[in-house]
This record gives C-alpha cells, structure tokens and sequence, in this order.
C-alpha cells in the first residue's frame, strides 16, 4: 500500500499537540513529521482545524457474548466503539455464557468473535470462587489479565470471591505477572444498608444511594492494599466512584505499591443530586455519588491519583431497566456509553481547563498500558498501529438514538447537549467509521498479549 499522510493542525502526541502529519504504511505510523516535512509522494489527507488523537482502548466493556448477544454483541459493541472514536475494547469476563474462566470458556469467545468485529478486541480472564488452577492457563492462552468481584456481580454464572478465595487465587495471579482487576465493594456492609431500608421508597435514587454506602468501597480497598503487600500482585481498582478512598490510594502510591486506579464518564458527568425520581437509567454500581464528590475524582485525575477513564459499558434488555416501575432495587444495575464517553469526557474537561493530551492519556495510552497492549496500541508514534480518531473539539450535538449505535438505544444521556464531535475513526490505517456510516467490512482482530 502506499504512503499516506494524515494531516491536522492539532496532532495529539506523546509530548504535545502540534501541527504534524501522521506518515502511514500499510496498517502502521511510519513516522510523525512537520507538515513541511510530508513526502511529496505520499497521498494527503488533510483534516484542517479537526484534531487527530490516537484511537481510544477502553479496558472496561461488557460485550455479553457469546451467550448474551441479546444484550449487546460483538457486532454492535464494536459499532458503537468504532463510533465513539476507540479502536480497542478489553471485554470483561462475566455476562458471557460461559463466562471466560477457563481456556474452554476464551476459546468459545475467540470464536463467537470471529469475522464480527469492527475494532480490535482482548479479554480479561475471570477469577471466581472454584477457578485458582485455571489462572495460569488462561495467561498463557493470552488474556491480558484478570478481573474479580467482592459482592455479588448482580449475575449467576460468574460468583464473587470472599477473602479465603482470593487469597487462594493471589498466588497464581502474582505468578502470571499481570494485573488484577477489582470490584472493589464488601457484601456486609451493603447488605446491612440495604436491610435498613426495607421499607424505603426504591423509586428514590437516594435510596438506592444509601443501600451501596462509600464505605463498602473504601473497606474493599484496605483489604486489597493489604493484600498487595502480602501477595506482591498488580492491583487495579476498576470504576473508583468515592472520594472517600483517595487519601489511602495516594499513600498507597507513595509508599510505592504498583496500584493503578479507573473511574468512569458516568462519575465524573452525573451528579446523585439531579438524579430523577424513577430514573433507573442512571443505576450503577457502585453509585453515582454527590457533586462534591464528582470534583474530588477530577482532582484525583489531576494529580494522578486516578490513572484511566473507562466506561464500564453494560448494557441489558430495556426491560431489566425497570422503567415502567422505576424500581432501583430491581433494575439491572449498567450505563452505556462506548459511542458518546469521548464528547462525555471531553465537554467535562474543558471547562476544567484539562487538554486533548490529558483525554489521550486517560483514555488511550493509561488503559493500553494496563491491557499490555502499550507497545503497538494507544500513541501516535513511528512503530504504532495506525489507529486514530478524527475529532472536532469546537462541535456540538444533542444526544440522540441514532448517535448511540449499540443494540438497545437507552440512555441517560439522550437529550443533553454534549462539546466535541467523533467525525472519523481509522483501524490500522483504514477507515471504519466516518459522519455516521461504518464502510467496508468488519477487520477488527483479537490483539493477544
């Protein structure tokens, strides 16, 4: 193939935004030059004002299949990813049937995905209550790493981990070398709050507020700093929602234990207090807590306390959403967000005085690295994948249905007018999502570890 030059006024890379031209052969960044510098053989394509940044990695995604493709799908997982401006999704063990906790179960993944993808894909192994002896295995058949609960995950199929379990699994993960993923919350502490409010109205968000109180989620995280000290594992906390754990976290970083932390759009968006009566849309776990707290995690994100955004993208049935009712207690507990986290993220960090270089750090090059994914993925820099996002910061639009692309089109977004517009995504070199269309055919692959 031949050389191709991408060209903007404002190219994220590694050490600034600049005006430069991405040099692409093939599937890969040859180099990174001036515009003075572009080869007058090269095919130029110019995008102006529109910024170029690398494609985005999510490491958090819910893609429900095989199993549950009812729910979501590699097929418009990927759609809506592509849209949204990432160009790699690490999909999270459970939700699939079987859930990926043993080689057979990565197996039957890798082939539910075949041929269907429009983005490139990993997946996390799971570590769960019987599965110690499968760990290793599993590293070795190429997960990235793993990820575990410490409550019930709101599912059967995939069970939470007590203390005497992930203690007997820890061991095999510090063996692996690669990092553990937690959901860091303790079930008792949940489970008391939420006896306390049997008779509460569970149409209150409030309500279900109280019944995930910040301290489940600050205790899980003492006992897994403490269990890093004594296991000598990589540890990350997936989808940090309380302020309340940010002290021990920055202690824990200058004492220097490897811990890499994420929050995600829906935290540092949405605020507990404009949460409407019924509004089940908005139920997560953990919850979606006060505006003070919001601040608290963007500050966490300026000091770099927090490492990376991702969505935590977890779709269901609109039915299990309880909307008719607006039952909190009862609703499937998930928010979708893959094709708007971008302008999500972005119409919050601008009026925070945060840049394009902070977006890419977060959302490209901080989950790459936990993925492992670092060396080919999530920087535009010569030896690169060519993958990037086309962005125009100074855009807006109205959330709408036909902007969200994945399988069922709910969202507590819809309606708000959001900062920054996705117009094209590139895959290794070629286009797969462009003004609202996704030419060509699906040439997204797994990137094995």
């Amino acid at each position: 193939m031949s050389l191709r030059a991408f060209l903007s006024r404002r190219v994220v890379t590694p050490d600034a935004v600049r005006p430069a031209a991405l040099l692409v052969e093939a599937d890969g960044i040859v180099d990174v030059v001036a515009p003075d510098q572009i080869p007058p053989q090269a095919e130029l394509h110019d995008f102006g004002d529109a910024a170029i940044l690398p494609g985005l990695v999510d490491s958090h995604v819910h893609i429900n299949d095989p199993g549950r493709a009812e729910w979501e799908g590699f097929e418009t997982a990927t759609r809506a990813a592509a849209a949204g401006g990432y160009t790699l999704l690490v999909d999270m063990p459970l939700n699939c049937l079987p859930a990926t906790t043993s080689v057979a179960a990565l197996k039957a993944k890798r082939a539910a995905a075949q041929g269907r993808c429009r983005v490139d894909w990993m997946a996390w192994g799971g570590v769960v209550a019987d599965n110690p002896l499968d760990i290793e295995p599993l590293a070795n058949a190429g997960v990235p790493g793993f990820k575990c609960f410490l409550v019930h995950p709101g599912i059967d199929g995939f069970t939470m981990v007590t203390e005497s379990q992930l203690r007997a699994a820890l061991p095999h993960v510090a063996r692996t070398g690669l990092p553990l993923l937690v959901h860091a919350e303790l079930p008792a502490l949940i489970d008391s709050a939420t006896a306390n409010l049997a008779n509460a109205d569970w149409s209150l968000y409030e309500t279900y507020l109280q019944s995930r109180p910040a301290e489940a989620e600050l205790s899980a995280i003492r006992l897994l700093l403490s269990a890093r000290r004594e296991y000598k594992f990589r540890l990350h906390i997936v989808h940090l929602s309380t302020s309340h754990a940010l002290p021990e976290l920055r202690a824990a970083r200058a004492e220097g234990l490897p811990v890499t932390v994420e929050t995600c759009p829906h935290y540092l968006h949405l605020a507990a207090e404009t949460i409407p009566k019924g509004a089940t849309l908005f139920k997560c776990a953990p919850p979606i807590r006060n505006r003070e707290n919001r601040e608290q995690l963007w500050q966490a994100l300026r000091d770099g306390t927090i490492d990376l955004v991702a969505t935590d993208h977890s779709p269901c049935p609109p039915e299990m959403k309880r909307l008719a009712d607006g039952n909190f207690r009862a609703a499937w507990g998930g928010i979708t967000s893959l094709s708007i986290a971008l302008p999500l993220m972005y119409t919050e960090a601008s009026q925070r005085g945060f840049s394009l270089n902070d977006i890419a750090r977060w959302m490209s090059e901080s989950p790459a690295k936990l993925a492992g994914c670092h060396t080919r993925k999530g920087r535009l820099a010569p030896g690169y994948d060519a993958d990037f996002v086309v962005f125009d910061p100074e855009g807006e639009f109205v959330v709408s249905e036909d902007r969200l692309h994945y399988r069922h089109t709910v969202s507590p977004y819809l309606g708000e007018k959001l900062r920054g517009v996705v117009k094209a995504t590139y895959l290794r070199g070629s286009k797969v999502f462009s003004d609202g269309q996704f030419p060509g055919d699906p040439t997204g692959v797994e990137h094995r570890r």
